[in-house]
């Protein structure tokens, strides 16, 4: 099981002090999040795509691959990627570069966001939200598995002969996690796939959470076999100190004013209610060894701990708790309970060697080589298509 850190980059005011960052502060501070993920020994940090204030990452993949070049081991995610609103062809780019350059340290998660107005700022229309989800994803799979691609769908100009670059690292594409809160659409896309399912749960009722994991799960089997593994994750949010009492004292101004759910119900309603956890690492470990419980085995855990204009020296203390108590607490309590189950998502290694298997199955083996010197640069064309298509003039 992996266990990481995401954040949704928001730029809030601490209500403690009255300071609020600058995009360029609050950026080093993402960048300084990662680090600390990495040297407290967590696995994962996963950075969100928004495109409106108070956020700040319109871009993941450029911040991710200024994170890849201060890392080594920690692999790199987004907490969404707007399958609805970018095109699937720069995210079939995007991502494979981020890919070569960071090693193979990257996956992603698709999801069509919490921001309707985002819609119509890149030119589409939120009523076919679903549709755009089901129909660019196919294309994004089909890029990344397909050398050359003939694409028509509805929502895009038609694509001819069509290769994407850079291809994916070894011929391998990264892995994908689905992400989605209600959308039964989205889990059964992910069920079809083979790809992982994310309930980000973190402002709704564990029952709601088991719903739609019962369902990917459920639809896993339809489609794979029972013998398969799904792989699940879920989202969270904690605050840690010595004792309950401190980290209730310490967090509540934060919770309080909040945008997202300041002034609405208390910090103690929505801790019962949601999986906010508020109080000490043991607190934190219990908490989540009963969502295992409830749950089934969980290949992820992302917790969120910088949101809501929490200063950025306690959230590097928070992601050291983690990475020091919480973390392996919940791994060792995962493989006793559901062993081989507990298993974590497929990683870059691992997909590489059950590409090399599926090959040697049918005797053959993979080749680096690059194939793709046939291309001409003025038109896009290959030599075989010239007879098809007017020459360039020049």
């Amino acid at each position: 099981m992996d266990v990481g850190i995401f954040t949704v980059s928001d730029i809030t005011e601490d209500p403690t002090t009255g300071t609020t960052p600058t995009e360029a502060q609050r950026l080093a501070q993402i960048v300084d999040m990662a680090e600390q993920t990495e040297a407290a020994g967590l696995d994962v940090f996963a950075l969100g795509e928004h495109h409106n204030p108070p956020f700040v990452s319109s871009s993941p993949t450029t911040t991710l691959g200024f994170i890849a070049a201060k890392t080594s081991n920690l692999l790199l995610s987004t907490a969404t990627t707007l399958i609805t609103t970018n095109d699937p062809v720069k995210i079939a780019e995007d991502y494979a570069m981020l890919q070569h350059l960071a090693g193979g340290r990257v996956d992603l998660m698709l999801g069509r966001g919490n921001t309707g107005p985002v819609y119509p700022w890149f030119g589409k229309d939120i009523r076919q939200g679903i549709n755009l989800s089901l129909e660019n994803y196919h294309l994004l799979h089909r890029l990344w598995h397909e050398d050359v691609v003939d694409w028509e769908g509805n929502f895009r100009t038609p694509l001819q002969s069509f290769t994407s670059t850079p291809r994916p690292l070894d011929d391998v594409a990264p892995f994908v996690w689905h992400g989605s809160i209600r959308s039964t659409q989205t889990a059964e896309q992910a069920a079809y796939y083979g790809d992982g399912f994310f309930h980000n749960n973190i402002f709704w009722k564990p029952e709601h959470t088991l719903s739609m994991i019962n369902f990917y799960r459920e639809r896993f089997a339809h489609y794979h076999g029972s013998d398969a593994t799904p792989i699940v994750g879920v989202g969270g949010q904690v605050w840690m100190r010595d004792s309950k009492q401190e980290a209730m004292d310490e967090y509540r101004p934060y919770f309080d004013n909040a945008p997202v759910y300041g002034h609405g119900p208390s910090l103690e309603q929505f801790m019962r209610e949601t999986p906010l956890t508020v109080g000490t690492p043991q607190d934190v470990i219990d908490r989540y060894i009963g969502f295992m419980d409830a749950y089934g085995p969980l290949q992820r855990i992302l917790f969120l701990v910088d949101h809501a204009g929490l200063p950025p020296a306690a959230v590097n203390e928070q992601i050291h708790m983690l990475g020091n108590t919480v973390a392996p607490a919940l791994k060792e309590y995962a493989a006793e309970k559901f062993g081989k189950e507990a298993t974590t998502a497929p990683h870059h290694a691992a997909l590489v060697e059950a590409r090399d298997e599926q090959l040697a199955a049918h005797g053959k083996v993979h080749s680096d080589t690059y194939r793709f010197e046939t291309g001409d640069n003025w038109t896009g064309l290959r030599p075989t298509e010239y007879d098809q298509a007017e020459q360039p003039k020049r």
